[in-house]
């Protein structure tokens, strides 16, 4: 049924197509960013005319609202695909953005956790695993476009290639207008890791699986290289989408997990998430909602403690409560923060691992992607987006974002 309304949809909207040759010496510097995938692929383009043409609300400074400008010309490289977006979500780093908390290249299309489906291919596009993907084709994809030849991608890293791109974070330039997913397509380039999703599950639980989800899964996967979680107790510090979808996933792998945080309401969520206790880090010590009592219920000191929050003081209670052997796995330092003092006797003497985790491989997003098709129906995971507003009203979304009722907001493309 859904497909079928989708394809009515897309038969109102008109485009026409033309191949275009390879491209020419120099012609993909016209786009963001170093030489990627679909630059060095060969191939003829895609050029594509759109009716109506595609928004993209491009952000500038501070303070100032956003700017709808069209895209009536799409060119596609091999490899590349025009998604339109269904829904995209506001995450943290949205926030951070458009208050000023960290620099960005302006102007730019903010945007980067959304989900929809796929309406024109560059020549030989594929998902992940290697199949063709398909006009109609329901998708999310990584936030990161990686060149797959560099040393770091072939080290396993390609979120962190030598000439990464972002989308959400890339300056606006002529060919690549459509970079972000505050938007109502996404021009999806070669190198970005596209994974196709259930196409009848509601798009609220599927347009954070581009970023929340699979940091989410990434650092977990990052903390069971040192530690088993069955049976382990897991400290999870701060209870956002991050947090949370830690908490649940944790949880299915038998940990016994304990989530701080200093909002009552995310405690709560929290314990429909999979926390056996929480605790609120401003409560006194050995007091009933101390992290120490909390602790004490679950089972003594942690083993792993993801630290989704940022917080400079959260940072040093991870290191600090770790049991021996463990392992702190630090997700939310992504904006400017007060250094946190290290003990490093302590972690000497504790045999303690600190490891970093930003953003996320190829990998932790299909898994990401499975765990929500999988169990959406063991944790409120719909609940996670609340608001949803139009694309036209994006600035009082962000604005919702920022006031922090909602873990995230939601945003449709459509109106």
């Amino acid at each position: 049924m859904r497909d079928a309304a989708r394809s009515g949809r897309q038969g109102a909207r008109a485009w026409s197509s033309r191949r275009r040759p390879a491209a020419a010496a120099g012609e993909s510097a016209r786009r963001s960013g170093p030489p990627t995938a679909s630059d060095e692929a060969g191939g003829a383009s895609v050029e594509l005319r759109l009716d109506p043409s595609p928004t993209a609300m491009v952000w500038t400074e501070p303070g100032r609202p956003h700017e709808a400008i069209a895209v009536p010309t799409v060119v596609l490289a091999p490899g590349d695909v025009l998604v339109e977006l269904e829904l995209s979500t506001v995450c943290g780093s949205d926030v951070h953005t458009t208050r000023g908390d960290r620099t960005a290249p302006t102007p730019l299309v903010l945007g980067h956790e959304q989900v929809g489906r796929v309406v024109a291919l560059g020549e030989g596009a594929a998902a992940v695993d290697g199949s063709a993907l398909v006009v109609g084709q329901r998708v999310v994809w990584s936030l990161t476009v990686s060149c797959g030849r560099c040393a770091t991608c072939r080290r396993g890293l390609p979120q962190k290639c030598d000439s990464v791109l972002k989308y959400g974070h890339e300056r606006l330039v002529t060919g690549w207008e459509l970079s972000g997913g505050f938007a109502t397509h996404v021009h999806v380039r070669a190198g970005t890791a596209v994974v196709p999703v259930d196409g009848d599950l509601d798009p609220a639980l599927l347009a954070p699986v581009s970023c929340g989800t699979a940091t989410a899964r990434a650092a977990l996967d990052s903390a069971e290289r040192i530690v088993s979680l069955d049976g382990a107790v897991v400290l999870v510090l701060g209870a956002g989408l991050i947090g949370l979808t830690v908490a649940a996933m944790a949880a299915d792998a038998g940990a016994r997990v304990v989530v701080v945080d200093p909002d009552a309401g995310r405690r709560a969520l929290a314990a429909r998430f999979g926390a056996v206790v929480t605790a609120d880090p401003s409560a006194a010590p050995g007091s009933d909602d101390s992290v120490e009592h909390a602790l004490e219920t679950a089972g003594g000191a942690p083993l792993v403690a993801i630290e989704a929050s940022g917080s400079p003081r959260a940072v040093a209670s991870a290191l600090t409560l770790l049991g021996m052997g463990g392992v702190a796995v630090l997700v939310g330092s992504v904006f400017p923060a007060p250094p946190v003092p290290l003990d490093a006797e302590s972690i000497v003497r504790r045999l303690i691992t600190v490891r970093g985790v930003h953003n996320y491989a190829p990998r932790h997003l299909v898994e990401a992607a499975r765990f929500v098709e999988d169990r959406h129906g063991a944790w409120p995971l719909r609940e996670l987006v609340g608001d949803v507003v139009g694309l036209a009203d994006l600035d009082a979304g962000i604005a919702a974002a920022a006031a922090g009722g909602s873990v995230r907001v939601g945003v449709r493309s459509g109106a």
